[in-house]
């Protein structure tokens, strides 16, 4: 349907009453238009905000008032002014139980219990620093014994001259090298308290209060003008930090939303974990450098110190590794420490749990309407206060309904499923659901009305079967890693072979080709299971299934609309995006000629695809985001596309596991 038809049927629907569907019709009317300045482009979007409007989606009406706020369409402004007076007016709580003002927040400054939530953080603090700094000791130390083993006390003594003024100086220009690098990407203007007030007199409000009590010299504020919502804070002393937001903070967030925001900002700076991090990222970085620079100066002609810098280029990447990791637990820690200081210094958790949700929610909504994906989003992932990979699972859920049963199952998976966990060691953030679970907790110790009440959804994850959650767990986690384990396992053997001199060389490649061929063909029939009768579901249901598995592949059938490429940036992208009633999903493809087919098929097929109604056939997982690996997707105009996943890894498999037999032979 062109955008008038898409119009006409939308503006109709609404007429009759039937929300669901005017709501369909107005979303693909509104996304198709290429500027504000198209004649149908005022009417679709009021038709849009009265269909959620009357369909009791209020949240969302509110949501895309704010979106259209700096139109400029001066008729589609004056409107949205009127509109969110009387949308504000209308705002429920977002549980089903009515909350008076008086208990939704509770008295600032109350003392709450952590509980099991988090790790200590000083505790991580000390600890990941003094490994880094002994990691890096150690790299520098052993490069420079190997060029001069004969004065070790003057090996040492260069590299604490190395160290402890390098780290030092760039923990001291970090804040300036960043304020130029935020300028240039992002734009970032430096504001007053007093615009800050402007926007939200709540926000302004926490940081005086804030700062009076912990007696800090005030942040330096900045502001990005882009719409996806975040804020992080950097700089290497509490006295010298930057706060910095984005507008889409003040476009999707309530003031005292915003205001929980900046409170957990706060608390990084309170916490000073931001310099630590700031530090620790620093001496990750630099490990991989001394990796990259042992590895590249090791072709040099003395052999001793050649095989000594290739040790240490392996050591170094040892370190690396593991110096990652620990940011990682160190960061997912202080997240928790910042929720903490939130609740207690606003009276509000259930303000930040709203406002993590509705960061999720801009963050999807965003991304739907780029024509390629946020610079600020993508370089900002770990100061950020959201994962933006986690974005998908809640902002979905939040597009479709306020009744916080329905969304809370989105939230088992990231509370009771083991894949949970083990993703979240590779994540920069806790999962949403944990963060929301200790807020609640914070909220009933102040004696309010839980907004997310998380107790029903605890309830129904206790009752989950524990032997489908955990029995093939530790199976299905070693076949995941399956290739690089048979690799691995390989190595261990052709080397002891190669040591022993029961074999050559050839044997070692020979066994860890093999190796590595039946772990990749043990994985793929675990990972790609019969689809022949794959079932017809919706995507809401699909991210509610809480044993959802990156590894076993769930076969699926779903219908909707190809709304854009999954890299959204990239031109040439062979990914798609899926849309139905409920939701959105990332379609992964995998043409049978590989890598050429994929970026042809991108450059070729893909712009004509998005707009069309879809019906697909594929396999669900679900690691941090969910997705689909394709099969097959029919457009309604009867094209057929093919995606060959299980092909590639069979010859992948295949390949490796037959030329292993053969090496041997060659010799």
């Amino acid at each position: 349907m062109s955008s008038p038809e898409l119009l006409q049927a939308g503006l109709q629907a609404l007429q009759q009453q039937r929300y669901a569907e005017a709501i369909e019709h107005l979303e693909r009317c509104c996304q198709s238009f290429p500027h504000p300045q198209s004649s149908d482009y005022v009417p679709a979007h009021i038709a849009l905000v009265q269909a959620y409007q009357r369909s009791g989606q209020v949240e969302r009406a509110i949501a895309q008032c704010q979106a259209l706020s700096d139109s400029p369409n001066l008729q589609l402004q004056t409107w949205v002014q009127q509109a969110l007076r009387s949308l504000k007016t209308m705002r429920q709580p977002l549980p089903s139980t009515p909350v008076s003002p008086q208990r939704r927040r509770a008295a600032a400054g109350v003392k709450l219990v952590m509980a099991q939530f988090a790790g200590n953080l000083a505790l991580a603090s000390g600890v990941t620093i003094s490994l880094l700094v002994g990691m890096v000791l150690v790299l520098c130390l052993g490069l420079l014994l190997i060029v001069d083993s004969q004065q070790p006390l003057m090996g040492f003594a260069i590299a604490l001259g190395i160290v402890i003024p390098f780290n030092l100086g760039l923990f001291l220009l970090s804040p300036l090298l960043m304020d130029l690098t935020q300028h240039w990407l992002y734009g970032t203007r430096w504001v007053t308290l007093a615009e800050i007030e402007s926007q939200s007199p709540a926000a302004a409000a926490v940081l005086r209060q804030v700062c009076a009590q912990r007696r800090l010299q005030q942040p330096r504020l900045g502001i990005i003008e882009d719409q996806n919502p975040t804020a992080f804070t950097y700089g290497s002393f509490p006295n010298q930090a930057r706060l910095v937001v984005s507008q889409g903070l003040f476009t999707y967030l309530d003031a005292d939303e915003v205001a929980t925001v900046y409170a957990h900002e706060l608390g990084h700076i309170v916490h000073w974990d931001f310099a630590v991090m700031t530090l620790a990222a620093t001496m990750v970085q630099i490990t991989y450098l001394i990796y990259v620079l042992a590895r590249e100066f090791s072709d040099a002609g003395d052999s001793k110190i050649k095989g000594g810098l290739q040790t240490g280029a392996i050591a170094a990447y040892l370190f690396y590794w593991v110096g990652t990791y620990l940011v990682l637990y160190l960061s997912r820690t202080r997240e928790y420490y910042a929720d903490h200081f939130a609740a207690e210094t606003t009276g509000n958790p259930n303000g930040l749990s709203r406002a993590l949700v509705k960061i999720a929610y801009g963050i999807l909504e965003e991304g739907q309407r780029a024509d390629k994906p946020s610079k600020l989003i993508e370089g900002t992932r770990t100061l950020g206060i959201y994962d933006p990979r986690a974005a998908v699972m809640t902002g979905t859920a939040y597009r479709l309904t306020s009744d916080m049963e329905k969304m809370g199952r989105v939230f088992l998976w990231d509370m009771f499923n083991p894949w949970g966990w083990w993703m979240e060691l590779q994540s920069t953030h806790p999962l949403t659901g944990k963060r929301i679970r200790a807020l609640s907790n914070y909220a009933e110790q102040l004696g309010l009305v839980v907004e997310f009440d998380l107790a029903r959804v605890v309830r129904e994850g206790r009752s989950l079967s524990k032997q489908k959650l955990y029995r093939n767990f530790g199976l299905d986690l070693v076949i995941y890693m399956g290739d690089l384990l048979g690799l691995g396992v390989g190595l261990l053997l052709g080397g002891l072979a190669v040591a022993s001199g029961a074999a050559s060389w050839l044997v070692l490649i020979s066994l860890a080709l093999i190796g590595f061929g039946l772990g990749t063909l043990i994985k793929t029939v675990i990972m790609f299971p019969d689809f022949q009768r794959a079932p017809t579901t919706d995507i809401l249901t699909l991210m509610s299934d809480p044993y959802a598995s990156p590894l076993r592949g769930q076969p699926v059938k779903l219908e909707g609309e190809l709304i854009g490429r999954g890299d959204a940036g990239y031109v040439f992208g062979s990914d798609l995006k899926l849309q139905d009633a409920t939701g959105m999903i990332f379609l992964r493809y995998s043409s049978r000629f590989g890598g050429l087919g994929n970026f042809l098929f991108g450059a070729t097929q893909v712009k004509a695809m998005i707009g069309s109604q879809v019906g697909m056939t594929g396999w669900f997982r679900r690691g941090l985001a969910p997705w689909i690996d394709l099969i097959h997707l029919q457009q309604s105009q009867g094209k057929m596309v093919e995606s060959y996943h299980r092909f590639w890894l069979v010859v992948l498999g295949a390949g490796a596991l037959i030329l292993g037999f053969i090496l041997p032979l060659m010799g």
